[in-house]
């Protein structure tokens, strides 16, 4: 059986976040850019919930980059970054060695988010492929291309190279899997309310106005009473 019929769980995932820096992003044209920072850091948090190991890596941070989103660094405060010159994060050893790390305890499926979709992902993830056992989801709104037809073409050939395209709430609501857990449920259904839009406002209407509930949260802490109760 394949192992990508295998779902991703919080035992067989590590996360990486490839160049998410402010000059990177100037140059994205293929989604909204406060879309891919709200997508970035929901897939982050994500990870956090779910103690998924994490790797950030950044290019060039001094002289064109420019520092990692600090709403990501909060999310990863004790991580190292490591640094590079490729526009290939593959190339890098301390990248390779850290993915290794976590794939020896059985973390293959290496989910991913990073800037340029045509470039630092496409590289990577061939690269990885070529050289590994390593399964590659590649988190395609938690990732941007220069314009529609850079981050479009180059998913497609990372998928015709056997790269797995996947969404942020889909990776996230994949971990979760079951409602019934109830040690990650509070956590992830704060993180929807605070990042999935739509969905996250239709749980607080359910929790307002279906299910009778008569707090409001604000940052997953009860304020007082719902005024409209």
């Amino acid at each position: 059986m394949s192992n990508k019929l295998q779902v991703l769980t919080p035992q067989n995932s590590q996360l990486i976040f490839i160049d998410q820096q402010p000059q990177m992003a100037f140059g994205v044209q293929s989604i909204d850019r406060q879309t891919l920072k709200n997508n970035v850091v929901g897939l982050a948090k994500a990870g956090k919930i779910f103690n998924i190991p994490t790797t950030i890596t950044t290019v060039e941070t001094s002289s064109f980059s420019g520092n990692t989103f600090p709403e990501l660094l909060s999310v990863f405060p004790e991580n190292d970054i490591l640094e590079r010159t490729s526009m290939n994060s593959w190339d890098d050893q301390n990248v390779r060695d850290a993915l290794a790390r976590n794939a020896a305890n059985g973390r293959k499926k290496v989910v991913v988010s990073g800037l340029w979709t045509e470039v630092c992902n496409t590289t990577f993830a061939l690269s990885c492929l070529n050289d590994t056992d390593y399964e590659i989801y590649m988190v395609a709104d938690a990732s941007g291309g220069t314009s529609l037809d850079a981050h479009k073409y180059a998913m497609d050939r990372m998928v015709q190279a056997g790269v797995i395209p996947v969404t942020w709430q889909q990776v996230l609501l994949e971990w979760q899997r079951d409602w019934a857990r109830k040690e990650t449920y509070d956590a992830v259904t704060s993180l929807v309310k605070e990042h999935s839009g739509a969905y996250g406002m239709g749980i607080d209407y359910a929790v307002t106005h279906v299910h009778g509930g008569t707090e409001r949260v604000s940052h997953g802490k009860r304020i007082g009473p719902n005024p409209a109760k």
